[in-house]
């Protein structure tokens, strides 16, 4: 699925002209990433949260040569799916039935 798919389902749901739609997006996407950047942790009810991870700086290793490399300190974006997702992806939909 792509931004521009989204953008389609979110005018014909919500009865919104595809620009709308396409401005709604971009805005509550610019909010979910200036939280991200903020250190907040981002939580959308029934399907799931958003957090930013820092990970220490460790030595890791070039599989083609086996030479050490340093990895430096990064900051990482998690994503942990609601019960509520998992459930409703594990039985393949609103009607229980996979969906081609």
């Amino acid at each position: 699925m792509t931004r521009a798919d989204l953008v389609e389902a979110l005018a014909r749901r919500a009865n919104l002209q595809r620009s709308d739609a396409g401005r709604l997006l971009t805005v509550m996407l610019d909010h979910v990433q200036d939280a991200l950047v903020a250190g907040e942790t981002v939580k959308l009810s029934r399907f799931g949260n958003f957090t930013v991870r820092a990970k220490r700086q460790r030595v890791g290793r070039n599989p083609k040569t086996g030479e050490e490399v340093p990895i430096t300190p990064r900051r990482v974006v998690t994503f942990r799916p609601s019960q509520m997702l998992r459930d409703f992806v594990e039985k393949g939909g609103r009607s229980g039935r996979a969906k081609s």
